[in-house]
């Protein structure tokens, strides 16, 4: 695909993942034992040939800079196009309060340098493995102005998302947003690829017009004006921008049909290496059906439980149910059901932290309890 670059957007990406985005932004916020959200389209790109990437970052991009580094991980450190992380180029505090079109114009450089014709337009939030080359077949026959990537599914009711209505024809007639009331199942992947140029005319027209965001105010204003067709999605859709559909999706992962099918297929899902020794089970240690990481200890029970790098769980603890962020520390006796615990979080001996399926404990990175 050495006509395309892409782009993930993480410009006014929405989320409500209070506690786990306090300090980072969504797509650094960690997932699956080892990875970070990001990992699942950048690698997806990757993956379809794509060497030409950029990430416009927007607030608390640090753990972001630091995870991505200098794209290693996904053979991006080029000579040559490779990974590029684009911060807000602002004059005042109120330009970042501006959309997306606003960030992408004031990078105008970046697009303008660039040999490719077409640009993926990409969010972070959307855990996938998908085949790009097989959605620039699908834009390139349908003679589309832009394609949108959706999913068939009812199974993203506590995320927040678009929806789209689509004729027999394959083109979409309607988009709203989140609160919208339009009666279909199609969901927006946030997935959309056009020309360079078409792009590059929709950011001047919107700006001009006094429109700054790219999907409510240059795509879903020209549905009518544009052809815009969609382009329908087989594999496993995580959209993960709440706290619910976090937990949720997480649990998924202990699926074994589900693990397979997002990490390994059509391509593998890169992360950012760290060098761990192999988890240590003692003798008083029972795990079962959880997935736990390089670097932990385990003592205690662990069970249905995704346990990240360097996680300790000390002797006659019980964790079920739970994500557990790396380096945190279950003392003796601890009970942990149902919870969300942060890097770095340490629970003191014979604690009993309950949280519900529906209302999972949470506790900030670095707290002590």
């Amino acid at each position: 695909m050495k006509r395309v670059m892409g782009v993930i957007n993480l410009v006014n990406e929405y989320e409500e993942m209070e506690e786990l985005t306090y300090g980072r932004c969504v797509a650094s916020v960690p997932f699956g034992g080892r990875y970070r959200l990001v990992d699942f389209m950048l690698s997806s790109m990757v993956n379809s040939g794509i060497s030409n990437v950029a990430v416009f970052a927007h607030t608390k991009y640090r753990s972001l800079m630091d995870h991505l580094g200098s794209g290693k991980e996904w053979d991006l450190d080029r000579k040559r196009n490779g990974l590029f992380l684009l911060p807000p180029a602002v004059d005042e505090m109120q330009d970042m309060l501006k959309g997306d079109l606003f960030h992408f114009n004031r990078h105008r450089d970046y697009f303008y340098r660039s040999p490719d014709d077409y640009v993926i337009i990409a969010r972070s939030h959307m855990v996938c493995n998908i085949d790009f080359t097989k959605v620039l077949e699908a834009h390139l026959e349908s003679g589309a102005d832009v394609t949108v990537v959706y999913k068939d599914t009812v199974d993203q009711g506590s995320a927040r998302c678009r929806r789209l209505e689509i004729n027999d024809e394959g083109r979409v007639t309607a988009m709203q947003d989140h609160l919208g009331r339009l009666a279909t199942t199609n969901v927006s992947m946030e997935i959309f690829i056009l020309r360079k140029d078409l792009l590059l005319d929709l950011v001047q027209v919107s700006l001009a017009e006094g429109h700054d965001h790219f999907v409510r105010n240059a795509i879903m204003r020209n549905v009518n004006r544009l052809r815009i067709h969609g382009y329908k999605y087989e594999g496993y859709l995580g959209i993960v921008n709440t706290i619910m559909s976090y937990y949720q999706h997480s649990m998924n992962l202990l699926n074994p049909e589900v693990y397979r099918d997002l990490f390994f297929s059509p391509g593998l899902i890169y992360t950012k290496i760290k060098d761990e020794p192999p988890t240590k089970y003692l003798r008083s240690s029972h795990a079962s059906n959880s997935l736990i990481a390089n670097g932990c200890h385990v003592e205690g029970s662990v069970e249905n439980s995704i346990l990240f790098r360097g996680v300790k769980v000390r002797k006659g603890a019980s964790v079920k149910n739970c994500i557990v962020m790396q380096n945190c520390e279950i003392g003796e006796f601890v009970s942990l059901e149902n919870a969300i615990l942060d890097k770095d979080v340490i629970v003191g001996r014979g604690r009993e932290l309950l949280g519900a399926s529906t209302a999972p404990f949470i506790a900030a990175k670095k707290r002590i309890i």
